[in-house]
């Protein structure tokens, strides 16, 4: 026999047992099929220079945070259908469904049109504003992992259904029509997403109760459906603090439900731990809860208020969420290995949605990490040969970080900052300066590419400067969804 027929009757072989491995119609039981197991972190607004700040923030400049240990690395383009400068919409969009779509959309086909639902969307009512034959729904990663089985979960320190996690498991033309999307999450209900399958997400914690209860609880919903008891009604545990949470073994539970604040979760900074438990924390329990299924599982773990710190210019709340985030990385991490060492049926991925303007100013001498006694990144320009502060041509001090626009732009000569110093802008609640003034509250997100990094299963082909559209499609594949 020819080496060519050789080969060609091998792969036959192969081939047929494989597909006899796969049949049940004998007594024989097949071979264990290794779970599918993926985790995607999104750390909403995590620029590359908001991570280099981080790093500096807690660990000086020459030291390390859990993702800059990820073996492989990429960088993504963030744009968006329609937009230089996307919001978290379409670009979270982009990585659960492969798909280009206009800013302000979920899960939506590309031609899907943004109708702003104006006062729609906070009076309660069940009703999508989208209109008729606007777009369709795009499948995201979880709705495949359903379909295959997989147990499925999402975990955010912002609302469940702000716009980050309401791409994993809703599709709207808007993503503030809030109300509708707590309604996509909830088995058997009016506007349930039948694509989730029967029972619907295995984990969703985060905050946002105001969408799943009446008004007269303290919600926004006039439907006269109460979320919350619906969900229990389809046998989720519900929590809604950390005595509450504490009190779960995950290893026992089937499904979990977890509302720990009316609105966002509150900044790490912060956060109470007797009310509100770290994103660590709800990362740890919910693959607990999600490890029990032998296929496998996909999470999305989401550290949201890092984007909602730097558009009120507050670096410090910024980069201590920006910290939590990358312990829940770690602690996902060595809770992986406790029984996939190799991670040879894992992948985590890391990433963020897009940047800021958030930038480092100055030939500023190396400052190290923050301590109580250190201003480190937080503090004002200082010289890298004398260590006098810096100042500029009006004479006055200026930070280090700094952002393109923001809320705290001097309107007249800065020469009248002549005190600034570290204890002001190291405060908690300080806002640095920026270069362009904007209403409080609202600098804008930045263009520029973010890091992506990546560990485990199929991780090696995640490199170069890759699309937000292709990370889907690695995803994906290193998944077999």
């Amino acid at each position: 026999m020819k080496r060519s027929q050789l080969s060609i009757a091998a792969i036959s072989t192969a081939v047929t047992v494989l597909f006899a491995g796969c049949s049940n119609t004998s007594n024989t039981a097949p071979d264990p099929v290794p779970p599918k197991n993926v985790i995607f972190f999104l750390g909403d607004g995590m620029g590359m220079t908001t991570l280099t700040a981080a790093r500096i923030y807690g660990a000086g400049e020459d030291g390390e945070l859990t993702i800059d240990t990820l073996p492989e690395t990429a960088f993504v383009k963030t744009f968006s259908n329609d937009a230089q400068v996307t919001d978290s919409a379409p670009s979270m969009s982009a990585y659960m469904t492969g798909v280009k779509m206009n800013n302000e959309v979920i899960s939506m086909s590309s031609d899907t049109q943004a109708i702003d639902p104006g006062l729609d969307a906070n009076n309660g009512k069940y009703a999508n504003n989208c209109g008729q034959n606007n777009g369709k729904p795009a499948p995201t990663l979880i709705e495949a992992a359903k379909a295959q089985g997989l147990s499925t979960g999402v975990v955010t320190t912002t609302r469940v259904t702000h716009a980050t996690p309401a791409a994993t498991y809703s599709h709207i033309c808007h993503r503030d029509l809030e109300n509708d999307i707590a309604a996509a999450a909830v088995p058997g209900g009016t506007g349930f997403n039948a694509a989730l399958g029967a029972t619907g997400l295995d984990v969703l914690m985060g905050g946002g109760r105001q969408f799943f209860t009446l008004p007269k609880d303290g919600g926004k919903r006039a439907d006269n459906r109460d979320l919350i008891a619906e969900m229990k009604a389809k046998n989720y545990t519900y929590v809604s603090n950390s005595s509450e949470f504490n009190a779960v073994d995950g290893t026992k539970t089937d499904k979990l439900f977890g509302l720990f604040t009316s609105s966002h979760m509150s900044y790490d900074l912060d956060r109470d731990p007797a009310k509100e438990p770290s994103l660590a924390e709800m990362t740890s329990k919910a693959m607990d809860v999600l490890s029990k299924n032998p296929r496998g599982y996909f999470l999305m773990v989401e550290g949201g208020r890092i984007d909602h710190a730097l558009h009120e210019t507050t670096a410090k709340k910024a980069l201590h969420d920006t910290l939590a985030f990358d312990n829940a990385i770690k602690t996902a991490i060595a809770k992986a290995r406790l029984t996939d060492p190799d991670l040879k049926n894992t992948l985590i991925v890391v990433t963020a949605d897009h940047d800021h303007t958030l930038v480092l100013n100055g030939y500023a001498k190396r400052t190290g990490k923050t301590s109580p006694s250190n201003a480190g990144v937080l503090g004002v320009v200082k010289n890298y040969v004398t260590g006098a502060v810096e100042t500029d041509l009006d004479g006055a001090p200026y930070s280090i970080i700094g952002f393109g626009n923001g809320e705290n732009r001097t309107q007249a000569n800065r020469k009248s900052m002549s005190s600034l110093d570290d204890s002001t802008t190291s405060a908690n609640t300080y806002h640095q300066e920026a270069v362009v003034r904007v209403s409080v509250g609202n600098e804008t997100h930045g263009g520029t590419d973010v890091f992506l990094g990546a560990i485990g299963k199929g991780a090696e082909n995640f490199q170069g400067t890759i699309d937000n559209t292709k990370v889907f499609t690695l995803v994906k594949t290193a998944a077999g969804l």
